[in-house]
């Protein structure tokens, strides 16, 4: 095992995308060598670190990161972007990169994963190594490149075959993004990237996931990609409505909301779900109105539509039952990708920053679909926030590009909404789907006000206005032109 002083961790995670604590100070407190994975003599040596960092700011707290190294007798020019730094070893001197972005490193894992394919499973040293029954066969000449642009973990491509997760901020227990893939795999469903295996450890007598391997969908695009690309193309000649330019989305959202009420239907099978009486939607409109207390010492201008709001939670306190099974969690059209198979929905490790337990509890699959919602809403917000409006723009031709950017999201939520109820069995939602549709949507949006204002001051203006949609939508003061609420 080679020493590397926590200084030198420290300057190295302040320069990754993955390292959420960028701004706050913080110190590496214990560095934790778990495995190490065996390679020839040209190869590099490879160990995995788990690093605890600690908070010194009023928030304070601590994390645990994976960090795998790979260490070399000379520098690699070739990975020198993820140069970790230069240590002395056994009276020399011994240069680290970052195993992620090392390719002879990444080849040990993809091995592992091929000895595992006969029997299931490959340990290498406490290291576990397991495979999913009936899939893939992997060819161990695969060639390992890592994907830029993750913000929480890392990604490494195995030619057009597979793709492996690393995850960086880690935490015992199970992940719920390898937990839903494995029984989403075996049931056969379509719209996700099947799971192929994951790594794991017993540390402290509680399992570690610490990556997990998957299909490559080799003609993925990003779902949000797509769905701006849509509105660019829209509003480049806002003179045609929607529905005849080229940049109507709503048959895509019509399959999409198909592609979520199938991995709905197949984690209601796979998983423990039932119906609750009136204590949880209590409790639920409890919840909601804490994060809107919350939200309100960070966002002052909720202020204007929270009495709206909290009328759209009374309405859910209200309701007689819930119905809840596991559910994404989090999502939005960024964890959606379109192939030329249709929609594959990625990503089910749940809401961020909170503990697997937690994420893994049965929540209204109504969440989900307002998650969507309200990724429709933001699509034309981004686009008309990213616009450069020229001097000599007319007024009322960029109220028109407002139109048409609300038209847009209009018509893609309520094909989303309209093709999920239908595939659901449930064409005209009742009364209750409707509150707790009305209520989740808030929810998110509120919660989009905090993060905008953190993050992007100048975008929180996106939230704000669904928020006074949503608010007059809770007491019927919003209206399509057939008298029925706006679907939110």
């Amino acid at each position: 095992m080679i020493h590397i002083e926590p200084a030198v961790l420290e300057d190295y995670l302040v320069r990754t995308r993955w390292f959420a604590g960028k701004g706050r100070p913080f110190r590496v407190t214990q560095m934790r060598p778990i495995a190490a994975l065996a390679a020839d003599a040209s190869d590099p040596t490879v160990e995995i670190l788990l690093l605890t960092i600690e908070y010194s700011d009023p928030e304070g707290g601590s994390e645990t990161y994976q960090i795998p190294l790979a260490s070399y007798d000379e520098y690699v020019e070739q990975i020198g972007h993820a140069f970790v730094g230069a240590v002395e070893h056994e009276g020399g001197q011994r240069y680290v990169f970052d195993a992620v972005h090392d390719r002879k490193a990444m080849a040990l894992w993809l091995g592992a994963f091929v000895a595992a394919e006969a029997e299931g499973e490959a340990r290498i040293g406490d290291l576990r190594f397991r495979r999913v029954p009936g899939g893939e066969a992997l060819d161990p000449a695969l060639r390992a490149s890592p994907l830029s642009g993750e913000q929480s973990n890392s990604s490494v491509r195995f030619d057009d075959t597979a793709i492996m997760k690393i995850f960086r901020k880690v935490s015992p227990g199970v992940n719920p993004d390898i937990e839903i893939h494995e029984e989403l795999t075996r049931g056969a469903v379509e719209s996700i990237a099947a799971l192929y295996g994951w790594v794991e450890i017993d540390l402290d007598g509680e399992v570690l996931q610490l990556a997990m391997l998957q299909e490559f969908l080799r003609t993925a695009s990003d779902g949000f990609e797509l769905a701006t690309g849509s509105v660019r193309t829209l509003l480049a000649d806002p003179t045609q409505s929607v529905a005849d330019s080229g940049g109507d989305f709503a048959g895509e959202a019509t399959r999409l909301g198909e592609a979520l009420a199938q991995v709905h239907e197949m984690l209601r099978d796979r998983f423990p779900s039932e119906r609750r009486g009136p204590d949880a939607t209590a409790s639920l409109a409890r919840a909601l109105n804490e994060r809107l207390d919350h939200a309100l010492g960070v966002v002052p201008e909720l202020e204007a539509q929270v009495g709206r709001v909290r009328a759209a939670y009374d309405a859910v306190a209200a309701l007689e039952s819930i119905d809840v099974q596991r559910v994404h969690g989090d999502l939005h059209l960024g964890q959606t990708l379109r192939t030329s198979h249709g929609w594959r929905i990625v990503d089910f490790e749940g809401e961020p920053g909170r503990p697997f337990p937690e994420r893994a509890l049965p929540d209204s699959p109504w969440r989900d679909v307002a998650g969507m919602l309200r990724s429709f809403d933001y699509a034309p917000g981004v686009v008309q926030l990213s616009r450069t409006v020229g001097g000599d723009a007319a007024e009322d031709e960029e109220r028109l590009r407002e139109i048409r950017g609300e038209e847009w999201s209009r018509r893609a939520r309520e094909h989303f909404l309209d093709a999920y109820s239908e595939a659901i069995g449930a064409p005209l939602l009742d009364d209750a789907h409707r509150r707790l549709l009305d209520a989740y949507v808030a929810d998110k949006a509120v919660y989009e006000a905090v993060y905008e204002k953190r993050n992007r001051p100048t975008w929180v203006r996106i939230p704000l206005a669904a928020l006074a949609e949503i608010g007059a939508a809770a007491t019927g003061d919003a209206e399509t032109g057939d008298g029925t609420p706006i679907p939110t």
